[in-house]
């Protein structure tokens, strides 16, 4: 498996534009997320542990997401375009970014409140469904987003010119005698 990932790379090319497709991915992703949230009445708390309305957290969430979501589809690289494993990465990255957000930054930003009892499941649900829908979604948003070959080609990072080193010019072969 390793042989088959370093010969198709791990990351990216330029042309696909993974942190545009994630953080829309993960701005779509917020909308199932908010309705775990909202029935859980995590919403209500969270806004008043950060002393702000709750449209203001909602729409400070949506922020984050978005940031979040580039980050996921930078950190996975091309593993988070799989139609059949995303959905795995996707939770498990939902779970990572719940421990790191609610467990131990609005704790800190907060002066030590976290939720608790329904709303602290709540959270922790929005997030794993957070995952599970960005990492169905991504395929599919980022697919659109790539260049063509004819465009993409075109870029410096990419194609024959970057092939030859960019200090060198690409030097026409002489012709064979023969």
């Amino acid at each position: 498996m390793a042989s088959f990932l370093a010969a198709h790379g791990y990351d990216p090319g330029p042309s696909q534009r993974p942190l545009l497709a994630g953080a829309i991915s993960g701005v779509i992703a917020t909308i199932p997320a908010l309705a775990v949230l909202y029935a859980c009445r995590s919403l209500e708390v969270e806004a008043s542990i950060l002393g702000i309305p709750m449209l203001a957290t909602i729409g400070a969430g949506w922020a984050v997401m978005a940031v979040a979501g580039a980050v996921y589809a930078r950190f996975f690289g091309r593993a988070a375009n799989s139609v059949r494993g995303g959905w795995l990465f996707g939770m498990s990255f939902g779970f990572a970014f719940w421990a790191a957000g609610a467990v131990l930054v609005l704790p800190v930003m907060s002066g030590g409140e976290a939720p608790a009892g329904t709303p602290a499941v709540g959270v922790a649900l929005s997030m794993l469904v957070w995952g599970l829908a960005i990492g169905l979604l991504l395929p599919f948003v980022h697919r659109p987003l790539h260049e063509s070959l004819e465009t993409g080609s075109r870029h410096e990072e990419l194609g024959p010119g970057a092939a030859a080193g960019k200090d060198r010019p690409i030097k026409e072969q002489p012709p064979a005698n023969g």
